[in-house]
């Protein structure tokens, strides 16, 4: 069994401390690298991070870190915007460091899987920028794109292989991809796989991998599937939790408006004018609901543009390239943009529908307030989703904000001439008077004025059937249908 290296070691932090302020007191930057180089990373990891100003390690990244560089199975959950994909990819690329060696013919020495394109790429790129000082080869497999330069990618042989399960288990089954000399597995977003129906590939896919292997789990929901996932996939891991399950992003104003459904459009369109912050995302339930809400936005002179399953892979990239560069202030999506897409500067997010399953609301808000950003999340609440919003509000723990919308101008409803009139006439209004007329009679005083009447009310069912069984017999002719059966037969 595969030993994990891993050891806390106390004291290490004040030595450093003690040994560098003996001479001066440090800079920021020694500030910095002392921290990043204290959880084991070694100087091409630093110069990087140095050189994309990062301002020191996030929580998750400071537990997670060294228990990954000591090769052992960790499973992570924080909130979205706290740097989990650096929790991961940083130690990775330290461990491939630290044992250098040849890249495996269709293979790849650590494989990441990913739910969704976009959240595909954006890993890539991290491991890219990350490890820019250490030369290795990063590549991506996802559908809605052509096979060939993934096949000649993975035969060139690859040290980091972010991949969709769909896709990778169609290069396995074809015989292009060999997973047999990977060393570490990374779930991001298990959460989201699982939702997805990705359960059936990713068992095929681990079954491809040996079992000498570093597995590694992160996600900022844990619901019960995915624990038992984690229990079947991982060897004892090491269990690191920033914030309860369900927690969303400290800096987010939330806030739901109770809202016909007839009215939701005429509602979005009013928050998207008076909106201040001019980088907005809209997320819808369906397809055709983004493309519905992308039309009526640009009827209203908004620079708007949608991305949903239905688009093309270049339709999708070119779209979020120009949301990233503010080409286009509105960006209308369905839940394959909420888990991962880190687009600077969103500050709101806007849930024309509310989502079915509620751990996606925690990461559709989380795609603002990113990295100690303030952000605002809207919510338009019809009558049918009441449901929802309570789940929602079970699973982070709070209340959220509710505003009602009242439509402008609208004047309450008129009255009746008969109304008005009665009202003038008979002034305020006075607490009706009770009846004086005398009450019915009890079943009781019913009874003693007709001896009859409780004489038949006390007959049982039996004594009927009894009545009725005698007539019978008394001679009385029976039913014409009765009479024709036994004829018949």
């Amino acid at each position: 069994m595969r030993a994990c290296r891993w050891t806390n070691r106390s004291g290490g932090y004040d030595t450093a401390w003690r040994n560098l302020s003996r001479f001066r007191h440090p800079t920021l930057k020694e500030l910095f690298v002392r921290d990043f180089k204290s959880l084991g990373l070694g100087e091409p990891l630093l110069n990087a991070l140095n050189d994309a100003d990062y301002a020191g390690p996030t929580p998750i990244q400071q537990q997670a870190i060294p228990p990954i560089v000591g090769r052992c199975d960790v499973l992570g959950i924080a909130q979205t915007g706290t740097g989990k994909t650096a929790a991961f990819a940083l130690p990775v690329l330290q461990r491939l460091h630290d044992k250098r060696r040849a890249t495996p013919r269709n293979g790849c020495r650590a494989l990441v899987l990913a739910p969704t394109r976009e959240l595909a790429l954006q890993i890539a790129e991290s491991f890219r920028g990350y490890g820019r000082h250490l030369d290795f080869k990063v590549a991506t497999v996802f559908g809605g794109v052509s096979p060939r330069p993934q096949r000649k990618a993975l035969a060139a042989g690859i040290d980091v292989l972010v991949a969709t399960p769909g896709r990778l288990l169609d290069h396995l089954t074809s015989g292009t991809a060999d997973l047999a000399h990977t060393e570490i597995l990374v779930l991001d977003e298990a959460d989201q796989m699982l939702d997805l129906g990705f359960l059936p590939p990713l068992r095929r896919i681990v079954a491809k991998l040996p079992k000498q292997r570093q597995t590694l789990l992160f996600s900022a929901t844990m619901p019960t599937a995915v624990d038992k996932l984690a229990a079947a996939f991982l060897n004892e891991p090491n269990r690191i939790s920033v914030a309860p399950v369900g927690t969303t992003a400290d800096r987010v104003n939330q806030r739901v408006i109770h809202v016909g459904r007839a009215q939701k459009r005429a509602v979005l369109a009013r928050l998207v004018a008076e909106n201040e912050r001019p980088r907005t995302l809209v997320f819808t339930r369906t397809k055709r609901g983004a493309d519905r809400v992308a039309n009526h936005l640009e009827g209203q002179g908004v620079r708007v543009a949608a991305i949903h399953g239905n688009k093309s892979q270049s339709q999708r990239e070119r779209v979020l390239r120009s949301f990233r560069k503010a080409r286009i202030d509105v960006l209308v999506a369905t839940d394959i943009a909420a888990r991962g897409i880190d687009i600077a500067a969103v500050e709101h997010v806007i849930n024309f529908d509310l989502p079915d399953v509620p751990e996606a609301y925690v990461h559709r808000i989380g795609r603002t307030a990113r990295a100690g950003a303030s952000g605002q999340a809207t919510s338009l609440c019809d009558e049918s989703e009441r449901k929802q919003l309570r789940a929602i509000e079970a699973l982070t723990r709070q209340k959220i904000k509710v505003e009602f919308h009242k439509p402008e101008g609208a004047p309450p409803p008129p009255r009746t001439t008969n109304e008005a009139e009665r009202d003038a006439a008979s002034g305020p209004r006075r607490r009706k008077r009770r009846s004086t007329s005398p009450s019915p009679p009890s079943p009781e005083r019913r009874n003693a004025q007709d001896p009859g009447r409780e004489t038949l009310a006390r007959k049982t069912s039996r004594q009927k059937l009894t009545d009725h069984r005698r007539s019978r017999r008394s001679g009385r002719p029976k039913p014409a249908g009765t009479q024709r059966r036994r004829a018949t037969a």
